[in-house]
């Protein structure tokens, strides 16, 4: 067909009609906040680089995830910033840790709101790497018996699903084994499957506190330049007992997200990292963007993309912008 016998225009003319053959549908069913929990009371951190997130101590974080809750959001994900941290991360797994102690409050208070754990050891080691570390190596194997205990704790405090973002070989399976055995088969395991060694997360690593003390995560953590390797990674994570497949970044990374989903049958998620974030929010400070578009549009790419659920810092504001 061809102009003039053809006319998209058609369809474009009026709201009604792009609303009725619109093939891509965002919805507040798709969002997942994640949220960052800090000990004390009456605690609200400021994150200079993210702008309109705190680190919040267990009071606020009730607040604030039942104002999520409030606007449809269905779920949060959990990060702790614990009060000491040592080599082998046993602020993780305490069973008075930052994230156990914050998971009973929102379930308690929240019982209808899904709570994702994030299990990993960045945050709660001294040197700010993901697994346990031998001179200057991370050691794959040592790692996977801590991040199992990690997950263990959080379903004894309540959560309703897991989430290994550190990018060791083998930590699935080691969860799944683990949570099966002590009784907690019930509990999903949304796996950080593709997560790219990224210079997006600067944000993310303010706010967690989660910094390298040296090196950096590219021998965990994949080589942006690979797709077919993501692919292999997700295939091992299904086979593992993964129930949900996460791609991060996202928008860096839609090509990858789109692949994985023309692959797999299971559940995508992907995460609109701390860098996308706070790159909108400062173009959208200087004048040079209307942030609430580009929020949006950004949002719509990575459904457009593949992903079932996005794990977002605009959650509220798109939630808010959803409604109208």
């Amino acid at each position: 067909m061809l102009f003039p016998d053809y006319r998209p225009r058609r369809l474009r003319q009026n709201d009604a009609f792009r609303r009725m053959i619109r093939e891509t549908k965002l919805s507040v069913d798709d969002l997942i906040f994640p949220i960052f929990a800090i000990s004390g009371k009456g605690v609200k951190n400021p994150i200079p680089s993210m702008p309109g997130h705190c680190q919040l101590s267990t009071d606020h974080l009730v607040k604030t995830a039942k104002k999520a809750y409030e606007l449809g959001i269905p779920a949060v994900m959990l990060f702790g910033i614990p009060d000491k941290k040592d080599p082998l991360a046993t602020s993780a797994y305490a069973k008075d840790g930052i994230v156990q102690k914050a998971t009973k409050a929102l379930k308690d208070k929240i019982p209808d709101l899904v709570v994702i754990t994030d299990v990993c050891l960045c945050q709660y080691t001294d040197h700010g790497h993901c697994g346990v570390v031998d001179g200057n190596i991370i050691d794959n194997d040592a790692t996977l018996d801590l991040l199992a205990r990690v997950a263990l704790s959080h379903a004894k405090a309540g959560t309703d699903m897991v989430a290994p973002s550190d990018m060791m070989d083998g930590r699935v399976a080691e969860i799944r084994q683990t949570l099966d055995e002590n009784d907690f088969s019930n509990i999903p395991i949304m796996s950080y499957a593709a997560k790219y060694c990224s210079a997006y997360y600067g944000p993310f690593r303010e706010a967690a506190d989660s910094a390298p003390q040296f090196g950096d995560r590219r021998t965990y953590q994949m080589d942006p330049a690979n797709s077919l390797e993501a692919i292999r990674e997700v295939n091992m994570d299904i086979e593992e007992g993964a129930d949900i497949i996460m791609i991060k970044p996202a928008l860096p990374y839609l090509d990858i997200i789109h692949s994985i989903r023309n692959e797999i049958d299971l559940p995508v998620a992907a995460y609109n990292v701390s860098g996308e974030y706070s790159m909108i929010k400062a173009a959208e400070k200087m004048g040079w963007i209307d942030g609430k578009k580009v929020m949006m549009e950004s949002l719509t790419s990575i459904k457009r993309a593949g992903a079932d659920m996005i794990l977002t810092y605009f959650a509220l504001e798109a939630a808010e912008e959803l409604r109208k």
